[in-house]
């Protein structure tokens, strides 16, 4: 499973943050919000090396993390955790992992001090690139059948808290 999963994985992050790289330039575009470069002084710092504004290194930060957590989801899809729902559950991953880096480096603050409207594009443009990644990862993984947590929720359908696990996994 999990050798299928990071092929597939990066490939699907790589369109996500194709995709959620597309609305950012249009948003911008609109509100006339400039260029954030806490993607690279986040890596900067990480690296251990100077802080400068580097489109380069903003791509690479940005572009690098997408494709890498495309893996994560792909996993999710593969074990049966696919649809919107996932996708859901994968936006709130994403977001922390941005605030884990942004946050242990000292680049970021925590969110809840941001102004609201940059919180809300920022949630915005995560779950543009959740929902694009997993729409990917679920046609990619859906090609093999259901994972093993759809076939043991096919044993009763419906919600049921008292369903054993199918038999031989």
């Amino acid at each position: 499973m999990l050798f299928r999963a990071v092929p597939e994985g990066l490939l699907a992050g790589l369109a996500g943050a194709a995709v959620m790289t597309l609305g950012e330039k249009l948003e911008q575009r609109i509100t006339r919000r400039p260029d954030s470069y806490v993607p690279a002084q986040t890596l900067q710092r990480l690296a251990h090396r100077p802080e400068r504004r580097s489109r380069g290194t903003n791509l690479a930060m940005h572009y690098g993390q997408g494709v890498l957590m495309g893996v994560l989801r792909s996993t999710m899809a593969h074990t049966g955790m696919r649809g919107p729902l996932a996708s859901g559950m994968f936006t709130v991953i994403r977001l922390a992992n941005d605030q884990i880096l942004e946050n242990a480096t000292g680049v970021g603050a925590p969110p809840q001090t941001w102004p609201r409207r940059e919180l809300v594009i920022d949630v915005l443009h995560k779950a543009i690139y959740a929902y694009t990644t997993g729409a990917v990862a679920d046609a990619l993984a859906a090609r093999r059948g259901p994972g093993p947590g759809q076939r043991h929720a096919a044993v009763r359908p419906g919600r049921h808290s008292d369903v054993e696990p199918p038999r031989g996994g």
